[in-house]
Protein backbone atom coordinates (compact mmCIF):
# COMPACT_ATOMS: atom_id res chain seq x y z
CA UNK A 1 0.00 0.00 0.00
CA UNK A 2 1.39 3.36 -1.09
CA UNK A 3 1.26 6.24 1.39
CA UNK A 4 -1.11 9.06 0.56
CA UNK A 5 0.81 12.06 -0.72
CA UNK A 6 0.15 15.39 0.98
CA UNK A 7 1.69 18.85 0.75
CA UNK A 8 5.14 18.85 2.27
CA UNK A 9 5.55 15.08 2.50
CA UNK A 10 3.70 11.81 2.98
CA UNK A 11 1.25 10.53 5.56
CA UNK A 12 1.84 7.24 7.33
CA UNK A 13 0.50 4.08 5.81
CA UNK A 14 -2.90 3.09 7.20
CA UNK A 15 -1.58 -0.07 8.94
CA UNK A 16 1.17 1.99 10.57
CA UNK A 17 -1.39 4.47 11.88
CA UNK A 18 -3.38 1.62 13.40
CA UNK A 19 -0.30 0.12 15.08
CA UNK A 20 0.68 3.47 16.55
CA UNK A 21 -2.23 3.24 19.00
CA UNK A 22 -0.72 0.05 20.36
CA UNK A 23 2.14 2.15 21.72
CA UNK A 24 0.26 5.37 22.48
CA UNK A 25 -2.74 3.67 24.09
CA UNK A 26 -1.07 2.43 27.31
CA UNK A 27 0.60 5.81 27.83
CA UNK A 28 -2.69 7.70 27.42
CA UNK A 29 -4.48 5.25 29.73
CA UNK A 30 -1.77 5.60 32.39
CA UNK A 31 -1.90 9.40 32.06
CA UNK A 32 -5.69 9.39 32.45
CA UNK A 33 -5.59 7.09 35.49
CA UNK A 34 -2.57 8.69 37.15
CA UNK A 35 -3.28 12.37 36.47
CA UNK A 36 -6.54 13.32 34.72
CA UNK A 37 -8.93 11.36 36.97
CA UNK A 38 -7.24 12.32 40.30
CA UNK A 39 -7.16 15.95 39.12
CA UNK A 40 -10.90 15.97 38.33
CA UNK A 41 -11.66 14.18 41.59
CA UNK A 42 -9.52 16.70 43.49
CA UNK A 43 -11.50 19.62 42.04
CA UNK A 44 -14.75 17.90 43.08
CA UNK A 45 -13.48 17.26 46.60
CA UNK A 46 -12.48 20.91 46.98
CA UNK A 47 -16.23 21.66 47.10
CA UNK A 48 -16.86 18.95 49.70
CA UNK A 49 -16.53 18.32 53.41
CA UNK A 50 -14.96 14.90 53.84
CA UNK A 51 -12.74 12.73 55.96
CA UNK A 52 -12.78 9.84 53.51
CA UNK A 53 -13.63 10.14 49.82
CA UNK A 54 -16.59 7.80 50.29
CA UNK A 55 -18.32 10.19 52.73
CA UNK A 56 -17.76 13.41 50.77
CA UNK A 57 -20.57 15.96 51.23
CA UNK A 58 -20.98 18.92 48.88
CA UNK A 59 -20.82 22.28 50.68
CA UNK A 60 -20.23 24.68 47.79
CA UNK A 61 -17.53 27.34 48.01
CA UNK A 62 -17.15 27.12 51.79
CA UNK A 63 -13.69 25.55 51.56
CA UNK A 64 -12.44 28.32 49.28
CA UNK A 65 -13.79 31.00 51.61
CA UNK A 66 -12.01 29.32 54.54
CA UNK A 67 -8.80 29.04 52.51
CA UNK A 68 -8.72 32.74 51.65
CA UNK A 69 -9.56 33.67 55.25
CA UNK A 70 -6.70 31.51 56.56
CA UNK A 71 -3.93 33.89 57.66
CA UNK A 72 -1.36 31.07 57.54
CA UNK A 73 -2.19 30.46 53.87
CA UNK A 74 -1.79 34.13 53.01
CA UNK A 75 1.50 34.27 54.90
CA UNK A 76 2.72 31.14 53.09
CA UNK A 77 1.79 32.71 49.74
CA UNK A 78 3.76 35.91 50.27
CA UNK A 79 6.67 34.02 51.79
CA UNK A 80 6.72 31.62 48.81
CA UNK A 81 6.46 34.52 46.35
CA UNK A 82 9.44 36.30 47.93
CA UNK A 83 11.43 33.08 48.03
CA UNK A 84 10.65 32.37 44.37
CA UNK A 85 11.67 35.85 43.19
CA UNK A 86 15.01 35.74 45.03
CA UNK A 87 15.81 32.13 44.06
CA UNK A 88 14.88 32.63 40.38
CA UNK A 89 17.16 35.66 40.07
CA UNK A 90 20.12 34.03 41.83
CA UNK A 91 19.78 30.63 40.17
CA UNK A 92 19.54 31.96 36.63
CA UNK A 93 22.26 34.59 36.94
CA UNK A 94 24.73 32.19 38.55
CA UNK A 95 23.83 29.30 36.23
CA UNK A 96 24.29 31.50 33.15
CA UNK A 97 27.61 32.87 34.41
CA UNK A 98 28.96 29.38 35.10
CA UNK A 99 27.72 28.11 31.74
CA UNK A 100 29.31 31.05 29.95
CA UNK A 101 32.67 30.45 31.64
CA UNK A 102 32.55 26.71 30.93
CA UNK A 103 31.98 27.34 27.20
CA UNK A 104 35.16 29.40 26.87
CA UNK A 105 37.39 26.37 26.19
CA UNK A 106 38.93 26.27 29.67
CA UNK A 107 40.76 23.16 30.85
CA UNK A 108 38.72 20.63 32.81
CA UNK A 109 35.38 22.11 31.76
CA UNK A 110 33.75 18.66 31.55
CA UNK A 111 34.83 17.86 35.10
CA UNK A 112 33.42 21.16 36.35
CA UNK A 113 30.13 20.50 34.57
CA UNK A 114 29.84 17.13 36.29
CA UNK A 115 30.66 18.57 39.71
CA UNK A 116 28.12 21.39 39.38
CA UNK A 117 25.41 19.01 38.14
CA UNK A 118 25.84 16.34 40.85
CA UNK A 119 23.81 18.11 43.62
CA UNK A 120 20.74 17.85 41.40
CA UNK A 121 20.92 14.05 41.73
CA UNK A 122 20.35 14.16 45.50
CA UNK A 123 16.76 13.86 46.72
CA UNK A 124 15.09 16.83 48.38
CA UNK A 125 14.57 15.21 51.81
CA UNK A 126 18.17 14.01 52.00
CA UNK A 127 19.42 17.38 50.81
CA UNK A 128 17.36 19.17 53.44
CA UNK A 129 18.74 17.08 56.30
CA UNK A 130 22.31 17.44 55.03
CA UNK A 131 22.08 21.23 54.91
CA UNK A 132 20.24 21.29 58.24
CA UNK A 133 23.26 19.69 59.89
CA UNK A 134 25.63 22.04 58.04
CA UNK A 135 23.74 25.19 59.07
CA UNK A 136 23.26 24.05 62.66
CA UNK A 137 26.96 23.23 62.88
CA UNK A 138 27.83 26.76 61.77
CA UNK A 139 25.14 28.64 63.70
CA UNK A 140 25.77 26.72 66.93
CA UNK A 141 29.00 28.72 67.31
CA UNK A 142 26.83 31.85 67.52
CA UNK A 143 24.40 30.34 70.02
CA UNK A 144 21.47 30.02 67.61
CA UNK A 145 19.91 27.63 65.11
CA UNK A 146 18.24 27.77 61.73
CA UNK A 147 14.99 26.81 63.50
CA UNK A 148 15.13 29.82 65.82
CA UNK A 149 15.41 32.66 63.31
CA UNK A 150 13.20 33.10 60.24
CA UNK A 151 15.92 35.03 58.38
CA UNK A 152 18.33 32.12 58.74
CA UNK A 153 15.60 29.76 57.56
CA UNK A 154 14.85 31.89 54.50
CA UNK A 155 18.46 32.22 53.37
CA UNK A 156 19.10 28.60 54.26
CA UNK A 157 16.35 27.58 51.82
CA UNK A 158 17.76 29.95 49.20
CA UNK A 159 21.26 28.49 49.52
CA UNK A 160 19.91 24.93 49.40
CA UNK A 161 17.77 25.67 46.33
CA UNK A 162 20.63 27.38 44.50
CA UNK A 163 23.06 24.58 45.34
CA UNK A 164 20.66 21.99 43.96
CA UNK A 165 19.29 23.78 40.90
CA UNK A 166 22.19 25.80 39.48
CA UNK A 167 23.90 22.76 37.95
CA UNK A 168 20.74 21.65 36.15
CA UNK A 169 20.05 25.10 34.72
CA UNK A 170 23.74 25.37 33.78
CA UNK A 171 23.39 22.36 31.47
CA UNK A 172 20.45 24.00 29.67
CA UNK A 173 22.33 27.27 29.31
CA UNK A 174 25.41 25.46 27.98
CA UNK A 175 23.26 23.84 25.28
CA UNK A 176 21.90 27.26 24.34
CA UNK A 177 25.32 28.91 24.29
CA UNK A 178 26.75 26.18 22.08
CA UNK A 179 23.91 26.73 19.61
CA UNK A 180 24.72 30.43 19.09
CA UNK A 181 25.81 30.81 15.42
CA UNK A 182 29.58 31.33 15.29
CA UNK A 183 29.27 33.51 12.19
CA UNK A 184 27.19 36.04 14.14
CA UNK A 185 29.84 36.23 16.88
CA UNK A 186 32.56 36.55 14.24
CA UNK A 187 30.66 39.33 12.51
CA UNK A 188 30.31 41.17 15.82
CA UNK A 189 34.07 40.90 16.45
CA UNK A 190 34.84 42.19 12.94
CA UNK A 191 32.54 45.16 13.55
CA UNK A 192 34.56 45.99 16.65
CA UNK A 193 32.06 44.88 19.30
CA UNK A 194 33.45 44.37 22.80
CA UNK A 195 32.88 41.10 24.68
CA UNK A 196 30.14 42.75 26.70
CA UNK A 197 28.41 44.03 23.56
CA UNK A 198 28.68 40.60 21.93
CA UNK A 199 27.20 39.04 25.06
CA UNK A 200 24.26 41.43 25.38
CA UNK A 201 23.50 42.03 21.69
CA UNK A 202 24.28 38.64 20.16
CA UNK A 203 24.64 35.85 22.71
CA UNK A 204 21.78 36.56 25.12
CA UNK A 205 19.13 37.17 22.39
CA UNK A 206 20.11 33.85 20.80
CA UNK A 207 19.98 32.06 24.16
CA UNK A 208 16.43 33.26 24.91
CA UNK A 209 14.91 29.77 24.33
CA UNK A 210 17.15 28.43 27.09
CA UNK A 211 16.29 31.41 29.30
CA UNK A 212 12.59 30.71 28.73
CA UNK A 213 12.99 27.09 29.83
CA UNK A 214 15.17 27.91 32.84
CA UNK A 215 12.88 30.68 34.05
CA UNK A 216 9.85 28.40 33.76
CA UNK A 217 11.55 25.56 35.64
CA UNK A 218 12.98 27.77 38.39
CA UNK A 219 9.69 29.63 38.92
CA UNK A 220 7.59 26.47 39.14
CA UNK A 221 10.21 24.70 41.27
CA UNK A 222 10.29 27.68 43.64
CA UNK A 223 6.53 27.70 44.14
CA UNK A 224 6.29 23.90 44.43
CA UNK A 225 9.15 23.49 46.91
CA UNK A 226 8.13 20.98 49.58
CA UNK A 227 10.69 18.30 50.46
CA UNK A 228 13.50 20.72 51.25
CA UNK A 229 11.18 23.00 53.25
CA UNK A 230 9.91 20.06 55.30
CA UNK A 231 13.38 18.65 56.00
CA UNK A 232 15.30 21.89 56.56
CA UNK A 233 12.96 24.01 58.72
CA UNK A 234 9.58 22.28 58.85
CA UNK A 235 8.13 25.80 58.76
CA UNK A 236 9.74 26.84 62.06
CA UNK A 237 10.06 29.14 63.93
CA UNK A 238 6.57 30.01 65.13
CA UNK A 239 5.21 33.50 65.66
CA UNK A 240 1.90 34.76 67.05
CA UNK A 241 -0.24 37.08 64.94
CA UNK A 242 -2.23 39.98 66.43
CA UNK A 243 -5.37 37.80 66.39
CA UNK A 244 -3.59 35.18 68.50
CA UNK A 245 -3.16 32.67 65.66
CA UNK A 246 0.21 30.86 65.52
CA UNK A 247 2.00 31.05 62.16
CA UNK A 248 5.01 29.08 60.93
CA UNK A 249 7.30 31.79 59.60
CA UNK A 250 9.20 29.65 57.04
CA UNK A 251 6.23 27.59 55.88
CA UNK A 252 5.78 27.63 52.11
CA UNK A 253 2.58 26.96 50.15
CA UNK A 254 3.06 23.24 49.54
CA UNK A 255 3.94 22.60 53.19
CA UNK A 256 0.98 24.70 54.33
CA UNK A 257 -1.38 22.57 52.22
CA UNK A 258 0.20 19.41 53.63
CA UNK A 259 -0.14 20.59 57.23
CA UNK A 260 -3.73 21.69 56.62
CA UNK A 261 -4.72 18.35 55.11
CA UNK A 262 -3.35 16.43 58.08
CA UNK A 263 -4.87 18.78 60.65
CA UNK A 264 -7.07 17.53 63.45
CA UNK A 265 -10.34 18.97 62.14
CA UNK A 266 -12.54 16.89 59.86
CA UNK A 267 -13.15 20.03 57.78
CA UNK A 268 -9.45 20.63 57.20
CA UNK A 269 -9.18 18.08 54.39
CA UNK A 270 -11.67 19.96 52.22
CA UNK A 271 -9.96 23.28 52.93
CA UNK A 272 -6.58 21.74 52.05
CA UNK A 273 -8.03 20.45 48.77
CA UNK A 274 -9.34 23.93 47.96
CA UNK A 275 -5.90 25.36 48.73
CA UNK A 276 -4.38 22.78 46.37
CA UNK A 277 -6.67 23.87 43.53
CA UNK A 278 -5.85 27.54 44.18
CA UNK A 279 -2.18 26.57 44.26
CA UNK A 280 -2.45 24.82 40.88
CA UNK A 281 -4.23 27.78 39.26
CA UNK A 282 -1.67 30.19 40.68
CA UNK A 283 1.39 28.27 39.50
CA UNK A 284 -0.14 27.51 36.09
CA UNK A 285 -1.09 31.17 35.54
CA UNK A 286 2.33 32.51 36.53
CA UNK A 287 4.10 29.89 34.42
CA UNK A 288 1.98 30.62 31.33
CA UNK A 289 2.44 34.40 31.71
CA UNK A 290 6.20 33.93 31.96
CA UNK A 291 6.27 31.65 28.91
CA UNK A 292 4.26 34.17 26.89
CA UNK A 293 6.45 37.10 27.96
CA UNK A 294 9.81 35.45 27.27
CA UNK A 295 8.89 33.62 24.06
CA UNK A 296 8.11 36.96 22.41
CA UNK A 297 11.76 37.86 22.89
CA UNK A 298 13.18 34.71 21.32
CA UNK A 299 15.22 35.11 18.15
CA UNK A 300 14.31 32.87 15.24
CA UNK A 301 17.54 31.50 13.79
Amino acid sequence: MRPKKIKGGYTLKAPMRRWSWLFMGPVLIAFAIGFVWPFIQGIYLSFCKFRLISDAELIGFGNYVSAFKDATFRHAFWYTALFTVVSVILINILAFMIAYVLTQNIKGSNIFRTVFFMPNLIGGIVLGYIWSMIFDGILSHFGTSILLNAKYGFWGLIILMCWQQIGYMMIIYIAGLQAVPEDMLEAARIDGATKWQSLTKVTIPNVMPSITICLFLSITNGFKLFDQNLALTGGQPFSIMPNGMPVKETEMLALNIYNTFYGQSSASTGVAQAKAVIFFILVAAIGLIQLYATRKREVQQ
